[in-house]
């Protein structure tokens, strides 16, 4: 023999540029040949992996392999010319290096191919019991010597487990490199070793959700902070899903909005199993980001589990969202659009409630007092309905059924509601008296500012009646001559309002009965001539006040004194009460 039996396997760390696998396969079968022909003897027998077909010495395959050796003792053909080994792990590439390493011809073990190496060795039995120095101990060696040590080196070798499972989970190379990545994760968390601080974030998001999840497991098991784990969920999301988390501008629409329901399904898994994978804090993440999600949740029709899960997690921070952010999971990623709204109105629901919660639990009356987070949240959802109402497709229903969520107690000021009712109002021009009032039902007119006041006195888009019950309550601060600061709160004003109305309502009426007894008495005048008049003043008879008079006047004690008034005519004293009248404008 001119070669040892001992090959030398070279030990690199990286990988040489990468070919496609037709060229790669014909590449192998030519330098297999050449080293093959170049022992002079002639070969007996031919291996089948997949496609490739190898022409080797049954002898020198069978002093590495006990596999091989097997197949040849247990075969029923008295010279076995051809074996198939298609299941190999790694396939032909690897079964290349296999019997390379057999025939002693000198091949490169890299971070790459050590784990195929390692699961093929496995299959072929090239183990040490069956020889020294064979190949799966010096893939062991590789591994636990090159590979391992670094966190770089091992990612790589458990990305490249994807395609050997489930052997390369039954030798324990999957799980040696989830221990070796979280550990040295959670060091480089703490103590980065190198710039950027989060470098090993971008290291992890190469590898498959499955393996991924792994390694987040078990950095959570070794008491990994909760922004340790956000930072790498973030990353891998924005790598993974890079059209539909990473892209807030809509320039991603064109590849996000995709037919291709292969791709929608594969995305959907992944961000399923992103959110399952979300530690229970919720205030590691940015709220954008869990903004972002929801918006790709609810595009790809994801479990009604991963939304409410997402919902949850903004609505607990709804103080700190943005209009921006709400406005990410309400519009299409071409923003040309709305969502349902149905999220939206979930995430403020959630939070109201919470709130009612907090403030019962307080022993506090949530009616009278609202907390500083409720007063944020109310103006951010106040403003967030002035930026969705100019859209046409959006309706009344919809547009006051976000705007309730709201407590009247959370809005100090009406001024942001009714700036978005104003809008509402804009947008939509055709609506009739009727709608306009159900639209304007969501404020109070009362609890208009000044400026506001005016504006909506002003405003033709108003109802008539919300115009008025601005009017009226300027008019109310100018006839008690105080400020706003000192104005009367708005259930008290609403009363008087009320109060008011009901008097101007009664002295209306006694206005037109007056105005009809004037009526009546004219026409009267008209009809009958002045002599009548003169009959009737000349034969007038006593009336029943007069008579009473006289006769009150003759037991007056004072008659025969000074003060004596029984000689006063009657008919120049007008004895009767005026009639007490409220707010009488007649």
């Amino acid at each position: 023999m001119r070669r040892s039996h001992f090959p030398e396997v070279v030990f690199q760390n990286m990988a040489s540029p990468l070919v496609n696998n037709s060229s790669r396969l014909s590449l192998a079968m030519e330098r297999t040949g050449q080293w093959v022909f170049s022992q002079e003897i002639p070969t007996d027998v031919l291996v089948e992996v997949g496609k490739a077909t190898f022409s080797l010495h049954k002898f020198m395959l069978v002093a590495k392999s006990n596999c091989i050796r097997k197949l040849i003792l247990e075969s029923k053909e008295a010279d076995l010319t051809r074996i198939d080994l298609s299941d190999i792990p790694g396939g032909p590439e690897i079964f290349e290096k296999a019997a390379k390493f057999c025939y002693g011809v000198n091949f490169e073990i890299t971070v790459h191919n050590v784990a195929a190496l390692r699961c093929a060795a496995e299959y072929l039995q090239m183990t040490d019991k069956y020889c020294d120095n064979n190949l799966a101990g010096r893939t062991e060696d590789f591994l636990s010597q090159v590979a391992l040590p670094s966190l770089s080196g091992a990612v790589v070798v458990l990305k490249s487990c994807e395609d050997l499972l489930p052997l390369a989970e039954d030798l324990r190379i999957v799980q040696r490199c989830v221990d070796v990545v979280s550990s040295k994760a959670c060091v480089e968390a703490n103590f980065p070793s190198r710039s950027p601080p989060n470098w090993w974030t971008e290291e992890l998001s190469i590898l498959d959700v499955k393996f991924f999840g792994k390694v987040i497991t078990s950095m959570k098991s070794r008491g990994a902070k909760a922004f340790t784990i956000a930072s790498a969920l973030i990353t891998y999301s924005e790598k993974s899903l890079r059209d539909l988390v990473r892209d807030h501008s809509g320039n991603g629409a064109r590849t996000a909005v995709s037919d291709d329901s292969d791709l929608r399904t594969r995305q959907r898994e992944l961000l399923e199993s992103i959110v399952a994978l979300l530690p229970p804090e919720k205030s590691s993440f940015p709220i954008n980001f869990l903004c972002c999600l929801l918006r790709a949740a609810i595009f790809l029709g994801a479990a009604s589990a991963c939304k409410i899960e997402l919902e949850k997690r903004i609505s607990a921070i709804l103080e700190h969202v943005t209009v921006d952010d709400l406005l990410v999971v309400s519009f299409t990623y071409d923003g040309e659009r709305l969502f349902d709204l149905e999220s939206v109105r979930r995430i403020i629901s959630g939070f109201m409630e919470k709130e009612k919660s907090v403030a019962v639990f307080n022993a506090g009356d949530f009616r009278e007092v609202s907390s500083t987070a409720m007063l944020r949240a109310a103006k951010t959802v106040d403003a967030y309905l002035g930026e969705i109402a100019t859209f046409s497709e959006l309706s009344i229903s919809k547009f006051n059924g976000i705007a309730i969520l709201v407590p009247k107690a959370a809005r100090k000021v009406d001024d942001d509601v009714y700036r978005a009712v104003d809008i509402y109002l804009k947008a939509h021009p055709n609506l009739d008296e009727i709608e306009r009032e159900k639209v304007c039902s969501v404020m109070d007119p009362l609890k208009l500012s000044y400026e506001a006041r005016v504006h909506a006195s002003q405003n033709k888009r108003l109802p008539v009646q919300i115009v008025l019950h601005a009017l009226y309550y300027d008019q109310l601060k100018l006839r008690s001559g105080t400020e706003d600061q000192k104005m009367p709160n708005a259930i008290t004003t609403r009363r008087q309002l009320q109060a008011d109305t009901s008097l101007a309502r009664e002295n209306e009426e006694l206005r037109t009965e007056l105005l009809k007894m004037k009526m009546y008495i004219a026409d009267l005048q008209k009809t009958q001539g002045p002599s009548t008049k003169a009959t009737a003043a000349s034969s007038r008879r006593p009336t029943f006040f007069s008579s009473m008079s006289k006769t009150l006047g003759k037991l007056n004690p004072f008659k025969h004194g000074s003060k004596d008034t029984s000689n006063l005519d009657d008919a120049l004293v007008d004895i009767s009460k005026p009639r007490r009248r409220r707010f009488s404008i007649s």
